[in-house]
């Protein structure tokens, strides 16, 4: 099943990198020297939570995160 998370990256100055996190999962983060490679790592991390979560019998909750701009365009 294929699921569509949101995705949010952002520079952090205090590391030097950009990170990328996915606020559907908790924790679930990832960092990069570039947007691009941020949003990769974050990929991999994603995937290694769900396969985690549903090895442990845990819940993989479902895409819900909606940053304010798409909520008000909705």
């Amino acid at each position: 099943m294929r699921r569509d998370y949101h995705i949010n990256v952002f520079f952090s100055p205090e590391d030097r990198c950009y990170v990328a996190d996915i606020p559907d999962l908790k924790s679930c983060s990832a960092f990069g020297k570039t947007p691009e490679a941020a949003v990769r790592e974050v990929r991999i991390a994603m995937k290694a939570w769900i396969d985690a979560a549903r090895a442990n019998r845990k819940r993989v909750p479902a895409p819900r995160y909606r940053p304010a701009i798409h909520r008000a365009a909705s």
